[in-house]
């Protein structure tokens, strides 16, 4: 079935004075109280993270003291050690690891190929299938959880990863994400000149429409991978106590009839350092994209 691409999208640019309004509000320096808001919320958002270091550096006789410890102690090797002998934490970081980067992969590409096919491409029934994929963003996970689980039994993928990673490779939310980008960073001419010089559908996708699209797709694979690496309830349920991921061992770490908050709340940093890494390997990419809108046209 032959393919069209799209008119370009009508551009109505901001009147001048709305231009000029908006470049004396750039100039203007923040004043204290800007400097004030950001340092408050980069505190309470910084604290967290720099208590779960302190729980995790003392035993947990020592969250009951009042007042609470707020610098580190001396038990955080102690309490690492007792987190990996505890649980098989190594074999959960490995699982984790496969399954996000695995899914993030799959998530990225066929949602920027969905994307493109559907901002750029003109073809029967593109609209109903786009409200198609829109409206599986309406129903709940959850429903879903005992036919997918049959499906994953029947075909001998339970106590898998398989049965993580297959069912989430691609989703609605990434095509609409990538469809609603590529509508406007693309322009059709582009296209239409990589036409008249010869190039493929694949072609085009592969020079023109991925280089274009590395800040979204930078975006959409850092909220995958953090959805990916933090989704608890579908391994628990499809994985086995001896195979499993980051998020069930931590449930496993804090089940008990006491709760041992030191080798929790260890756990949990252990947990979270691969999203930071994640986030600053990725934060150039965004913040990239936020700087080509700022200064496009």
């Amino acid at each position: 079935m032959a393919t069209t691409l799209a008119p370009p999208p009508r551009h109505v640019s901001p009147p001048p004075t709305a231009r000029r309004r908006i470049r004396r509000a750039l100039r203007r320096r923040p004043g204290k109280l800007t400097y004030l808001m950001l340092t408050a919320i980069a505190f309470f958002s910084f604290f967290p993270l720099y208590w779960s270091v302190v729980v995790a550096s003392q035993d947990n006789s020592a969250l009951g003291k009042i007042p609470p410890p707020v610098l580190l102690g001396s038990n955080l090797w102690f309490n690492l050690k007792r987190a990996f002998t505890m649980v098989p934490f190594e074999k959960a970081l490995i699982n984790s690891f496969l399954v996000a980067g695995a899914i993030t992969v799959s998530v990225v590409l066929f949602s920027t190929l969905a994307g493109f096919a559907f901002a750029k491409l003109r073809f029967r029934g593109r609209n109903i299938l786009l409200l198609s994929i829109i409206g599986t963003m309406m129903v709940p996970t959850t429903l879903g959880i005992i036919p997918l689980y049959m499906l994953m039994a029947k075909i001998q993928w339970t106590g898998t990863i398989y049965a993580v990673i297959v069912p989430a490779m691609v989703n609605g939310f990434g095509v609409f994400f990538m469809t609603q980008y590529l509508t406007e960073a693309v322009p059709t001419e582009l296209l239409e000149a990589g036409r008249v010089d010869g190039c493929s559908t694949i072609r085009l996708f592969w020079h023109v429409v991925l280089p274009a699209a590395r800040p979204a797709a930078a975006v959409l694979g850092m909220l995958t991978f953090l959805t990916a690496w933090n989704d608890f309830f579908w391994p628990l349920v499809v994985l086995t106590p001896e195979d499993p991921t980051v998020q069930v061992v931590l449930s496993t770490l804090s089940a008990g009839r006491i709760t041992d908050y030191s080798l929790a709340l260890t756990g949990a940093l252990i947990a979270i350092l691969p999203l930071l890494i994640v986030f600053v390997v990725l934060g150039k990419q965004i913040i990239g994209g936020i700087m080509q809108g700022a200064v496009k046209g």
